[in-house]
């Protein structure tokens, strides 16, 4: 194990909600909720102010809603999230070559590779200065971490938040560790947590004073010993430069374990297009589907199907993922799912079937609209002057405006949309470097208002990239 803290861990603060705040000067100090609006949507990040009345990632949106009624919600921006990222990630590449993403918002660096720590001090130096760079660069704030290893190195930027820097001193870890809840662990999630509550393991002391044997009997032979040995601060695992993508998946832990065989099939279909939606993001496309499925005692099952070829189709996929569920023993209980898609290729050989689907939904959209134009003349077949109305010549479809989102307006230039509805939409004009400004409605078809890519947070940065 390492003698120094050169291990780094950045996690930025309400990464989501604070490029908001940052972005939207009338919405800085004040609660706000970035994720899905709909019916299903979910928690993506939640402001600090938000955070005190109870609302976290995660959490059903009507929940949120609920508790913070006054917050403002909106739908992510990730062109923006993506642009910020990737200047966090340079000034993390310009520290060291061994730089880990987790995340658009967290990644590990070792600093003793690139040179930048050997002690505390240097340590603690370059975690500052990292710091103010990144609130320089992108007018956000990050949390950083410092210790031996990985595992504490996160810890440590736990309990910097926000915006702070801890430094865990090596000799110092089984005092700090001990007291702290299995939770704190890699790996511990609610359901482990109460497992391991359940037969009287409350703190990481308790782990290690349980023994190695009984920690294999209670949650398996590979996860036992893990936990043991991250019970004694031992982490050895070292700090990998990003590789070349090999699959993409997405899971999720349950607090309760799902009985009910019809909610495991739609939680299946929803991670299925939630690994859809990632694939999409990276430019991906893969041939194989694998389903996750980790049930009541612990046990993990994997299935996978590879087809014909590579594909990013949501259908697809679902499909797959549900015939892969059919084949699994669900009656115990779930406590965790995923779905990935592996054999990636950066193109997609359509799918037969979906692509006549997509061909069949187009041709009776045609009709649709060819029908539209005929009653169109229908109605008005002998108005002086009028103009024969065409299929070719029907309306467009209204406009969407996401809550949030960018706009710009020929006479009011840019804002952004604080929400929309019964052919209205209502937006504030305001930028990162302005005064808050001033709110306006217009109708949801007016042609001097369209949707507008997002500014830099701090002037020029990411402009500049852009080239312009």
């Amino acid at each position: 194990m390492r003698t120094a803290p050169t291990i780094l861990h950045l996690d930025m603060d309400a990464f989501f909600a604070s490029a908001e705040q940052a972005s939207k000067p009338s919405l800085r100090g004040k609660a706000v909720v970035v994720g899905g609006l709909g019916p299903r949507g979910v928690v993506a990040t939640a402001s600090y102010e938000a955070r005190v009345f109870g609302v976290h990632s995660a959490m059903p949106m009507a929940q949120a809603r609920r508790l913070a009624p006054n917050a403002a919600y909106l739908v992510p921006r990730f062109t923006l999230y993506r642009e910020v990222s990737e200047q966090v990630m340079g000034l993390l590449g310009a520290l060291s070559p061994l730089v880990e993403p987790l995340s658009l918002d967290e990644a590990f660096v070792d600093l003793e590779a690139g040179e930048a720590a050997w002690d505390e001090a240097s340590a603690r130096l370059a975690g500052a200065k990292l710091r103010a760079d990144i609130r320089a660069v992108t007018g956000l704030t990050g949390s950083v971490g410092l210790a031996a290893s990985k595992m504490l190195a996160k810890i440590a930027s736990e309990q910097a938040k926000p915006d702070g820097l801890v430094v865990i001193e090596p000799g110092t870890e089984r005092a700090l560790l001990g007291p702290m809840s299995v939770r704190t662990l890699p790996g511990v999630g609610p359901a482990t947590g109460d497992h391991l509550r359940r037969a009287g393991i409350t703190t990481v002391d308790e782990i290690a004073e349980a023994g190695e044997d009984e920690l294999v009997r209670l949650v398996g032979k590979a996860h036992g010993h893990a936990l043991y040995a991250m019970a004694l601060a031992h982490d050895e695992r070292p700090v990998v430069a990003e590789r070349e993508t090999k699959s993409v998946s997405v899971e999720d832990t349950y607090d309760v374990d799902i009985h009910d065989r019809m909610r495991v099939g739609l939680e299946v279909q929803r991670l299925a297009d939630r690994c859809v939606r990632r694939l999409r993001d990276a430019g991906l496309s893969g041939r194989t589907i694998v389903l996750k499925v980790r049930r009541y005692d612990f046990s993990t099952l994997t299935r996978s199907e590879t087809l014909r070829g590579p594909t990013d189709d949501p259908g697809v996929v679902r499909e797959a993922a549900s015939r892969l569920l059919e084949a699994v023993d669900t009656t115990g209980g779930v406590r965790l799912l995923g779905v990935g898609v592996s054999g990636l290729a950066d193109y997609t050989q359509e799918d037969l079937f979906a692509q006549a689907q997509a061909q069949a939904q187009a041709q009776a959209q045609a009709e649709a609209e060819a029908a539209a134009g005929e009653a169109a003349v229908l109605e008005h077949p002998d108005e002086e002057g009028a103009e024969e109305v065409t299929a070719e010549q029907a309306p467009p479809a209204e406009r969407r405006w996401p809550a949030g989102h960018d706009v710009r307006h020929a006479e009011y230039g840019h804002g952004w949309v604080q929400g929309s509805g019964l052919g209205r939409v209502t937006v504030r004009f305001e930028t990162p470097y302005s005064e808050p400004g001033r709110v306006r409605t217009f109708r949801t078809d007016d042609v001097a208002l369209e949707l507008a890519e997002p500014l830099p947070l701090v002037r020029g940065t990411v402009c500049e990239r852009r080239g312009g």
